[in-house]
């Protein structure tokens, strides 16, 4: 029980992650999991890949397609509304933060 709880809760605070990278550049699959590695997470392609998808079927992300080494790679950025999702996560995260550092 408790580890479906945490990973919903962290699931969150990956697609929150995901929107700010997308914010500064666009980044594709394999580098945003070497990143969230980076802060703990250990997530694979087969959960990153549906949250990528889902974020860009809701407008947060546009994925753009570039050949790199003869392959196509699939490179994601942030979209306005994607932004402005990032802008009230920031708040909500921060508010919480204080309120649980209290």
């Amino acid at each position: 029980m408790k580890k479906k709880i945490l990973r919903k809760l962290f699931l969150g605070f990956i697609q929150i992650h995901i929107l700010h990278h997308a914010k500064k550049t666009p980044f594709y699959g394999a580098w945003m999991i070497t990143e969230l590695k980076g802060h703990g997470y250990d997530i694979s392609p087969g959960t990153l890949y549906p949250v990528l998808h889902d974020l860009e079927s809701k407008g947060l992300l546009r994925k753009t397609e570039k050949k790199v080494e003869g392959k196509i790679r699939k490179y994601y950025e942030i979209t306005n509304d994607g932004i402005q999702v990032l802008i009230e996560a920031r708040k909500k995260a921060h508010e919480l933060f204080k309120e649980i550092n209290d």
